[in-house]
Formats: C-alpha cells, structure tokens, sequence
C-alpha cells in the first residue's frame, strides 16, 4: 500500500474540492433559484451522485493516509484505520459490492475490446423527439432548429443505429422499430461499444458507483469526459441552443456528420484510457476477477492488449 502523509493527502484534498467547486457551482446556484439547464444539469439529475458526494475525496483502493485519527474517513463506509494509517477495506467493499464490480468490470472490458463506429451522427436524440407533440418534446422550452416536420424528415431520411440501451428506451415508439438494433438491458455487455457518446458518457457512471474503490482524481476525469461529451451531444441535437452559446452540428449536412464523427473519434481515445484505468481500479480489490477474453487473458494485460479487436461474447 501507497501512504501518504498527512500534508500530502490534505493537499489533495483540497485540489480536489476546488476542482469540484468549478464545476458545480453553476450548478447549485440554478438549483436554489429553480432554473434548468437543458445541457448541464444533465450529470447532476442523470446521473445519481449528488455535488456533496463528488466533493468528497477518495484516494482509492491501496492508498493509505497516514495520521488516520485526523482525517474524516475512518468513520466513512468501506474504510478501516490500523496503525494510525487508514484506507479503503477492499475485502469489505468486495463481500457488498462484488457482483457490481464483476459486471463492470466484464462491460468495460468487452465495450474496449470492440471496434469503434462512428456512424450514429448523434440521431438518438433526434428519434427521442421523432412525430411527438412539441409539448410532449423534453426540452420542449427550445426550439427545434429544423420544426418538427423537418426533424421528422431527418429521422426519416437516415439509417438509424444507436446501440445503447440507455439511449434507445428513451426512443419515441414510432421511432423505436426504425432503429437497426434492438439493445435491451441484458444485451449491454454484447452491444456497447466505444465510439458511442452514451458509453463514454457513462463512464461517469460506473465511477462513482465503484466510490471509495475508485479514486476521486478518476471519478473527476470520468465527470469531465461525461460534460464534453454531453455538450457535443446537445449540440448535434435537434434543438437550438445558441442563445446558450452551443453552436449547433449540423449533423443533417455532410459537413455536419464530420464534424459530430471528429469529436467523436477523439472522445473514443479518451473514454479507452479511462476504462483501462477503471479496470485497473476494479483489480485492486478484485484480484480474482473473471475475465471476459476467450484466450484468458491476465485482467491487467486483457484491456491493454485487446483494445480495438474484437471481444468474445
């Protein structure tokens, strides 16, 4: 186990808290005066971490602090203190949360392993919308770009293949049948791939549910790929945000699907990293982890090596 002493985990700390502070604070101001962000509330209603738990710092699985009677964490859940050091209790955190870590562990191997596709233009958030009724549209205080009947058209006039569970049960049933797959919540770990916006974004997702295992510099980095990668979402979306200051992709011209499968492939490189080093955390308290790989690959090894070829599934 890595010690930090007490100056050095206090200064992460702090670095830590600032770094929530900035990207927060927007946030809760909105909330107490009762305002919506059509953008960037979405990984503070989204998703379940609240701000005050972002904020708290975890040094993740194998790192200890050293003078463990001053800091706050020996009376937190899957914490223990020996010796004046204390850290994460991975035997404890395994025993609660083992199926959780095993499942995550199998998707974001298996979603790494897999060619990219950067095809999808973003029309998820087209066909949530497709022939509903303006007041029935989720952002139905912003105007569609195109009109409904120009939306409609868009939907109409391309192939539709989003792979994402959590993306597709939002589909209007109209535009449910048009999509050339049907994911549902068991098919995930054969389906999600890495080029998805939706699986990039949700590695946000499965940071903070591995929390305390997951180090809070991780969680962070998971939080800052999910708010870009929801702002080109949005702005490849049907609707028009410019007086928000998002710069619509025009995803319906061809000049617009360059732009969306760009930011796309850059999003992709960034989300492997972070699987690699989600992987990495889920080890450290899931030693004896199944892998996914057919050959039986080593955990450590199975991420790095298989990136971009196909996995068994």
């Amino acid at each position: 186990m890595q010690v930090l002493d007490e100056a050095e985990w206090r200064r992460r700390t702090a670095m830590h808290e600032a770094r929530v502070d900035s990207a927060t604070t927007a946030h809760l101001a909105r909330r107490r005066d009762h305002r919506k962000h059509p953008v960037e509330d979405f990984l503070f209603t989204y998703y379940s971490f609240k701000p005050a738990q972002l904020r708290r710092w975890h040094p993740g699985a194998g790192v200890g602090l050293s003078g463990g009677a001053g800091s706050p964490h020996g009376e937190w859940r899957f914490y223990a203190v020996e010796d004046d050091v204390v850290g994460v209790d991975g035997e404890a955190f395994t025993a609660a949360r083992g199926d959780t870590l095993r499942f995550v562990r199998d998707l974001l191997v298996r979603t790494a392993g897999r060619p990219a596709r950067f095809g999808c233009f973003g029309l998820h958030e087209w066909a949530m919308v497709y022939r509903l009724d303006p007041s029935d549209v989720r952002h139905a205080g912003w105007p569609l770009r195109l009109g409904a009947s120009g939306t409609d058209a868009v939907v109409e006039s391309h192939q539709v293949a989003c792979s994402h569970f959590d993306a597709y049960r939002f589909f209007t049933p109209e535009a449910a049948p048009l999509n050339a797959l049907t994911p549902t919540r068991e098919s995930q770990p054969a389906l999600e791939q890495p080029g998805c916006l939706h699986a990039g974004m949700d590695l946000y997702k499965w940071a903070h549910k591995l929390v305390p295992a997951v180090s809070s510099e991780l969680v962070m980095d998971c939080f800052e790929l999910a708010r870009d990668i929801r702002a080109l979402d949005m702005r490849a979306a049907p609707y028009d945000l410019r007086e928000l200051g998002y710069e619509p992709v025009r995803i319906e011209t061809p000049e617009g699907k360059a732009e969306y499968a760009a930011a796309q492939r850059s999003f992709s490189v960034r989300g492997q990293a972070l699987r690699t080093r989600l992987v990495d955390a889920i080890d450290a308290v899931l030693p004896h982890a199944v892998t996914s790989w057919a050959d039986g690959s080593s955990p450590g090894r199975g991420l790095g090596s298989r990136r971009g070829q196909s996995a068994s599934t």
